[in-house]
């Protein structure tokens, strides 16, 4: 069976589109994936806080906070030192369904996507002795935190008088 000389010229023009779209549109160059992650502009903790629905407390220090931008989404990130008992009451609003617990380290290394980095901090997945609690709020019924999918907080002992918490949503 031969085709119409019409049809092959519009089977061909279709596939060439196909193909255009493909290599345009769905795949990433190589450069892309070596530009590493996104920040939104502007962004920092009074930002993070907000979305989080969380109060920093009036005493803490190295208050940052950032937005990463990722694909369909963005990662929300809070850091600061505070005092223990300011800390702890924190932790409370995300235990969930059971209390904070001790996280051994996932990795010595740093992680191949880094996020506290960004802020001047460790990873706290990379840190041992730290207290950990995540939470999906509308799962626990969190109307405050209702528009988030996931947050999570660790708690990391500096000292007798200082605690560093890392927030972590999106």
């Amino acid at each position: 069976m031969t085709w119409p000389a019409r049809s092959r010229r519009t089977v061909l023009v279709a596939t060439l589109a196909a193909a255009v779209l493909l290599t345009g549109s769905g795949c990433s160059s190589g450069a892309d994936e070596q530009r590493g992650p996104e920040w939104k502009k502007g962004a920092g903790a009074t930002e993070t806080a907000a979305y989080m629905k969380v109060d920093v407390p009036a005493g803490a220090t190295e208050v940052k906070g950032a937005v990463k931008l990722v694909p369909q989404d963005a990662v929300q990130l809070l850091t600061f030192v505070t005092t223990p008992k300011e800390a702890e009451a924190l932790g409370r609003q995300f235990e969930g369904q059971g209390p904070l617990i001790v996280r051994p380290a996932q990795s010595a290394e740093p992680t191949t996507d880094p996020s506290f980095a960004h802020l001047g901090t460790s990873e706290p997945e990379s840190l041992t002795g730290l207290r950990w609690a995540g939470v999906c709020p509308p799962c626990v019924k969190d109307q405050r935190r209702k528009h988030m999918q996931w947050i999570e907080i660790y708690l990391q002992k500096l000292d007798a008088d200082h605690t560093r918490v890392y927030l972590r949503a999106w």
